[in-house]
């Protein structure tokens, strides 16, 4: 097992790591907590993946993926990763993108043991979670501070290793970039979310604005982002 540690954080894209991680080629892939299906997007079109569930347990997201007609290898779904609506053993991959930290921490062992039991023998589960450090975690934690509920998701995996529900592949540490043109685009893409209800008194704001333009760039406002992927494996037959 290659190990590089979060001192010796390669500068790179999601994508290229995934590609190296996990072999997507004719895979039939889930993904739990898909969002917007950007990364849902980037995977089918930059690979040869056979197909992708890609799951979104806010209503409001999901509704919004049911319109997305240009990927016809897709299926959008809505249900909880502690709750998932699949039959045994039915995929190669499983993966989370900064997302297995939203699942209520009571939830998150019967979500891993879940992902589990759909995934094949041999089969691989991702996931991939913010570091809680960093410039952009720094603007963000005045207004939601993850630091928890983060150590929360790391320790259930750490569980799901050490009661042996699957074996631990890899771990990874990395940097990616994030653009962002400015600060109204911030305000849409991060307090807009609707999984989570931001409500930010004005003095907040000010400084959140304040923090947030000390980035500003020729190339917009840019952020180097620490994660953490762990890759897990269920055993073969």
């Amino acid at each position: 097992m290659k190990l590089i540690g979060p001192g010796e954080q390669a500068l790179t894209s999601e994508m290229k790591v995934i590609n190296r991680m996990l072999n997507l080629p004719g895979a039939r892939v889930l993904e739990l907590g898909c969002g917007g299906a950007e990364k849902t997007r980037a995977i089918v079109e930059r690979t040869e993946v056979a197909s992708i569930t890609a799951v979104e347990i806010d209503p409001v997201q999901h509704d919004k993926n049911l319109t997305i007609t240009d990927l016809p290898t897709v299926t959008f779904k809505s249900y909880g990763a502690q709750n998932i609506d699949e039959e045994d053993n039915s995929f190669d991959i499983v993966i989370m993108f900064k997302s297995l930290h939203h699942v209520p921490k009571d939830d998150m062992d019967l979500a891993l043991r879940e992902i589990h039991r759909v995934l094949k023998p041999g089969g691989f589960a991702y996931f991939s979670e913010p570091v809680f450090a960093g410039e952009f975690n720094e603007i963000m934690r005045l207004f939601h501070d993850e630091e928890l509920v983060r150590q929360q998701a790391f320790d259930a995996l750490v569980r799901a290793v050490d009661n042996k529900v699957m074996g631990l592949e890899e771990e990874y540490f990395f940097k990616n970039i994030i653009r962002l043109p400015s600060f109204e685009i911030y305000l849409d893409n991060v307090l807009g979310v609707t999984h989570t209800n931001h409500q930010l008194d004005p003095p907040t704001i000010v400084e959140v604005k304040r923090r947030f333009m000390k980035h500003e760039s020729a190339e917009g406002f840019v952020f180097q982002v620490p994660n953490r992927v762990d890759l897990l494996r269920k055993a073969a037959l």
